[in-house]
């Protein structure tokens, strides 16, 4: 057997690591992704009875986005198992408390609901900022692409790229904005 047919095995059958940088992602659309890794339905070899997902470390979840008002409008609920223990939580109160809670709870309900999904949660590593231990930075070998691009902030921008930034039209010389 060649060693490129052998590598080529080990990448099917090996667990890969991969890293998704969560800042202005929102989490609801990027669990879809995730859970692909996750669950390894982007290998050849998938099957639902199979356990052969790769590990998911997500970076800067204390960054996401959601849109319009829905940390306002997106509840949690939580049951303590006693009664009258229902309780239900807004998005940025949950956001608030724990940074990585809401990016978890949007892959946890993502995921198939059998008995393969705590295995699968237990392949993810989320953390709220870039800092991540070394010896889980070390296994990472690929990177999970954002679904939507970081705007950058305006006061970013230098000088010269403001000045060569296009233009529709250009204001006389002598032109004064009245305030």
């Amino acid at each position: 057997m060649s060693s490129a047919r052998r590598v080529q095995q080990w990448v099917t059958f090996g667990r890969m690591w991969y890293l998704f940088d969560a800042k202005w992602q929102n989490p609801f659309d990027a669990s879809t992704k995730i859970v692909k890794v996750l669950s390894g339905s982007h290998k050849p070899i998938y099957h639902n009875d199979i356990d052969c997902g790769d590990h998911v470390v997500v970076i800067n979840s204390a960054q996401i986005a959601l849109p319009g008002d829905e940390w306002e409008r997106r509840v949690f609920y939580h049951h303590t198992g006693y009664a009258q223990g229902a309780s239900w939580t807004l998005a940025h109160q949950v956001h608030e408390k724990d940074k990585t809670m809401v990016f978890r709870r949007a892959i946890y309900h993502a995921l198939d609901t059998s008995l393969l999904r705590h295995a699968r949660m237990c392949r993810l590593h989320i953390y709220p900022d870039e800092e991540v231990p070394e010896e889980i930075l070390r296994n990472v070998s690929a990177q999970l692409r954002q679904m939507r691009a970081v705007p950058k902030r305006l006061d970013h921008y230098t000088e010269d790229e403001v000045k060569n930034f296009p233009k529709l039209f250009e204001w006389p010389k002598d032109y004064v904005l009245e305030t």
